[in-house]
This record gives C-alpha cells, structure tokens and sequence, in this order.
C-alpha cells in the first residue's frame, strides 16, 4: 500500500503542476490578446493551439459581454477547481493510504 500511495502522491503533483503551467498559459494568452500580436508568429501560435481546445466551447457556451472574452476566466476558476478537489482529493487518498 505504501507505493501505492506514493504514486498517488507522484500523480497528484504532476497534475497540480501540469494544471498550474496551463493557467499560466492561458493567463498569457488573454494578455497577448490585448496587444494585436501577430498571429504568424509560433509563440502566438503556440499559445492559440494549446488554450483553444478549452476556450472554444467555454466561448460558445457563453455571450461575450460588453466586447469583452470571459472565457480564459471561466477556464481558470475550471482549473483552479480542479486542483483543489482532484488534487487535493488525491493527496487525502494517498496520506490515507500510508
């Protein structure tokens, strides 16, 4: 059971880690988005084909309100729900474990 629960503990922090870089990304993308960057460029386009697969159906399932993309919002409270119940629920799981 105990290396069970260290790799629920392993598992657990990989996907803290992996949801934390993800909203730093999407959280540069909305500031790129403010600038007009040029779309051509690979960091742009980057940043547009790694966050758009979540954005887009937030944005559909959305109106934009007042010109302004609620969007990268919704998907950051998505995530940061995520890591403090999945996360979080996976560490309990483990600690219970040992």
């Amino acid at each position: 059971m105990f290396i069970f629960a260290n790799l629920l503990t392993a598992l657990a922090q990989l996907l803290g880690t992996v949801l934390y870089i993800y909203m730093l990304i999407i959280i540069i993308r909305a500031i790129v988005s403010w600038v007009n960057p040029d779309p051509y460029n690979p960091f742009v386009r980057f940043l547009y084909r790694t966050t758009e697969p979540v954005l887009q159906p937030i944005r559909r399932a959305l109106p934009v309100a007042w010109g302004i993309d609620f969007s990268p919002v919704v998907a950051i409270l998505a995530i940061y729900f995520l890591d403090q119940f999945l996360v979080a629920s996976l560490r309990e799981l483990a600690w219970r474990l040992r």
